[in-house]
């Protein structure tokens, strides 16, 4: 069995050709590339992402990525389109092929079929001398010095780069088109991800549920409505407007300094100008402005009206944080 800094030494080795790898790729982002990105911003079609092997695996996640972030991709395995999927690649689609060697017999039987059908071809390749980069329109390198496997076979450095190219692509075009987090949030509904996105304050407070008090209210008339509303706090009301706020914490503060609640009235244990937060406002902006103000209860408001109270957990819950 390997000791402990054996293993260690191997694992750091490994993030660090794989890192030097990504790091040369910076060289290689040349008008080729910018060429790339504007070719896809104009085009009318799709991008079609092939690939073989490990590469394949590599294309499906960049085609992911595009489809996520505004630009219609489609992933077509290189050894199928020889055997009919060919026909997914449509008329104005721009094909990516991605290969570390460019010389894999399944490209070079793809590669002339798709030069025959008058698409552009994007190399996306580690050897500049190869059949396919000689073939390709447009080439992006990511070529590696040595691959992070200790017999330089297993494609890691090569499919790290590969894949950090790729995200380079997507980022780009998604700058370009002036992708911005609301765009982002229609291709996310689902997920913890999806709800950050589109997950607003109203739609976590219930009409149902609006604590509120007079600045008169007796405290034992407090305690009611705020245990009834189960949001440990209300709102102080003067004149149809939020003057105040009286939370769970105000309450014990009060029994800590031996007051008399039955002479007391909201008003005297207040605490004025509460945290407010508009409704159209993301949930994950309220849950920051509580973070910031530590505080366990926010007040919403919808175009200058109280419009409820959101406790911490209510967002919580929801797994936005």
């Amino acid at each position: 069995m390997k000791d402990h800094q054996t293993i260690t030494e191997s694992a750091r080795k490994t993030l660090q050709l794989e890192a030097q790898a990504i790091n040369q790729l910076v060289d290689y982002i040349d008008d080729q590339f910018v060429q790339v990105v504007q070719l896809i911003l104009q085009s009318d079609g799709r991008v079609v992402i092939t690939g073989i092997g490990k590469s394949a695996n590599i294309a499906n996640k960049i085609v992911a990525t595009l489809n996520s972030t505004g630009t219609p991709a489609v992933f077509m395995h290189a050894a199928d389109a020889i055997h009919g999927d060919l026909g997914n690649v449509q008329k104005h689609d721009i094909v990516i092929c991605i290969s570390k060697s460019g010389e894999s017999p399944e490209i070079k039987v793809l590669i002339p079929l798709l030069k025959n059908m008058g698409n552009t071809l994007v190399g996306m390749v580690g050897n500049l001398g190869s059949f396919l980069a000689e073939r390709s329109d447009w080439i992006l390198n990511t070529t590696v010095s040595a691959e992070a496997c200790p017999n330089n076979l297993a494609p890691t450095s090569s499919t790290t780069a590969q894949l950090a190219m790729g995200d380079a692509l997507a980022v780009a075009l998604m700058e370009c088109r002036g992708f911005k987090a609301s765009d982002f949030a229609r291709y996310h509904p689902g997920g913890a991800l999806g709800k950050r996105l589109y997950t607003h304050m109203s739609d976590l407070i219930s009409p149902d549920r609006q604590p509120k008090v007079q600045v008169n209210t007796p405290i034992p008339d407090v305690i009611v409505e705020i245990s009834s509303n189960r949001l440990g706090a209300t709102v102080v009301m003067e004149n149809n407007r939020i003057v105040g706020i009286i939370t769970d914490g105000d309450l014990r503060r009060m029994l800590e300094k031996g007051l008399d609640m039955s002479t007391l009235l909201a008003k005297d244990i207040m605490s004025v100008t509460p945290k407010t937060v508009e409704s159209d406002a993301l949930a994950v902006d309220g849950f920051h402005l509580m973070e910031s103000n530590s505080i366990s209860q926010i007040v919403v408001i919808d175009q200058g009206e109280y419009a409820g109270i959101v406790h911490l957990h209510d967002i919580l819950k929801e797994g936005i944080y």
